[in-house]
C-alpha cells in the first residue's frame, strides 16, 4: 500500500493529475468535496462554523453561505479560524477513507487532493498547536506529489474557472491573489515534495509526466506491501 498526498497551490492542475492518476488505477480522494460535504447543515463543523462565524454566513434556506465566509475568511483575516475547523474533520475523513481503501487492496495506491497539505503544518506549528490531527498529517502520507505551475498561470486558470462568463474578473483575480498569499510557495515546498510535476498548460506533456510516475508509485506501493507482509 501507498498513501499518496497530491498537492500544488490554487489553479495548478491537482485535479486533473488526479483524473489521469485514477485512469491509471489510483484511488483518489478530493479533500475540497470532503470539506464541502462536511460544511452541510447537520454536520458538527457546520454548526461550528456557525458559532464561530454567526449566521451571517448563513442562506435563508439554512445553508452556507459559502461566497460571504470564504470573504470573511480570505479577506477578514480569518482563514486559520476557519481551517481550525474544517481540517481536523477532513483529516479524520481521509483517514477512514484510507483504511477502507486498503482493507479492500492491501496494494493500493490511495491518493490524498490537498492543496494544503503544508499549511496544515505551518498553522498548527506557528500557533504552538499541540492537536497531533495537525502535527502529524505528514506522518500518515508515505510520498508527496507536487503540481507546479507560475502564479500568473494558476491566476488566470482560477479566474477562468470562476468567472466563465468574463464578468466580474478583477474580483476573481484579487480572490485568488489573496489565497495564494496564504499558501506556501512552490520554491519552497518542492524542498520537502517527493515527486515533482511542472503543469506548463501542455496537457500532453503532464499526462507524460503521470505515466512515467504512475510506475514508481506502484513499485513503492509493492514494496510496503511486502515490508509490512515479513514482519
Amino acid at each position: 500500500m501507498l498513501r499518496v498526498g497530491l498537492t500544488g497551490g490554487l489553479g495548478s492542475g491537482k485535479s486533473t493529475v488526479a483524473r489521469m492518476l485514477r485512469d491509471l488505477g489510483a484511488e483518489v480522494i478530493e479533500s475540497d468535496e470532503l470539506g464541502r460535504a462536511l460544511m452541510e447543515p447537520g454536520q458538527q463543523a457546520f454548526q461550528e462554523i456557525v458559532r464561530v462565524f454567526g449566521k451571517e454566513v448563513l442562506l435563508p434556506d439554512g445553508r452556507l453561505n459559502r461566497a460571504r465566509l470564504a470573504e470573511m475568511a480570505f479577506k477578514g483575516g480569518r482563514v486559520k479560524e476557519l481551517n481550525a475547523i474544517i481540517h481536523p474533520a477532513v483529516i479524520e475523513a481521509q483517514r477512514r477513507w484510507m483504511e477502507e481503501v486498503f482493507a479492500r487492496d492491501p496494494a493500493a495506491v490511495a491518493v490524498v487532493v490537498s492543496a494544503l497539505i503544508f499549511e496544515v503544518e505551518r498553522d498548527a506549528r506557528e500557533s504552538g498547536e499541540a492537536n497531533a490531527v495537525f502535527m502529524e498529517l505528514r506522518k500518515r502520507i508515505d510520498r508527496v506529489v507536487l503540481v507546479v505551475a507560475s502564479d500568473d498561470t494558476k491566476i488566470a486558470r482560477y479566474v477562468g474557472r470562476t468567472t466563465p462568463n468574463g464578468t466580474n474578473r478583477d474580483a476573481a483575480e484579487a480572490d485568488a491573489r489573496s489565497r495564494l498569499a496564504h499558501q506556501i510557495p512552490d520554491s519552497e515546498k518542492a524542498l520537502r515534495a517527493d515527486y515533482l510535476l511542472e503543469n506548463t498548460g501542455d496537457i500532453e506533456a503532464l499526462r507524460a509526466q503521470v505515466r512515467e510516475l504512475w510506475p514508481r508509485l506502484k513499485q513503492e506501493s509493492n514494496l510496503n506491501l511486502n515490508q509490512r507482509s515479513l514482519k
